[in-house]
């Protein structure tokens, strides 16, 4: 299955006084996608039944966006463990195909009751081995 993707256009209040989208704006879309592709893939979305946090999140930039643009953000899973996996995201210019920028975020399954990580459940392991792509 190809990756799965979203559409952003940038707001105004998104960039910074250089006029390009704010560093901080790149990590908002990439929770966007994120949650995105955790509800293609069936995760529980009602909050007391969420059982994923963060592990880590990263974003490299390669060339600026502005106002008024569209990007499509593409995500992947990049490498699945017992308890966590990785997702990869890929931002570009939704006209042109241009890179705009590349992150990666660490998610892993956890037990708030227990404060620990646990095993991911076998129905979402198969729905994560959809979206795997090599980088």
């Amino acid at each position: 299955m190809a990756a799965h993707e979203i559409t952003v256009k940038v707001r105004f209040s998104e960039t910074d006084a250089l006029g390009h989208v704010s560093n901080i704006s790149y990590f908002i879309y990439l929770e966007e996608a994120r949650i995105e592709l955790f509800r293609a893939l069936g995760f529980e979305m009602e909050l007391e039944k969420w059982n994923v946090i963060l592990l880590s999140a990263t974003c490299n930039f390669t060339n600026q966006a502005f106002f008024d643009q569209k990007l499509k953000i593409s995500s992947f899973i990049t490498k699945i463990g017992n308890s966590s996996f990785m997702i990869g995201h890929r931002i570009e210019d939704a006209e042109t195909g241009q890179l705009i920028a590349e992150g990666e975020a660490g998610a892993v399954c956890f037990d708030f009751k227990k404060q620990k990580s646990e095993r991911l459940p076998d129905n979402i392991r198969s729905q994560l081995e959809k979206y795997v792509e090599e980088v």
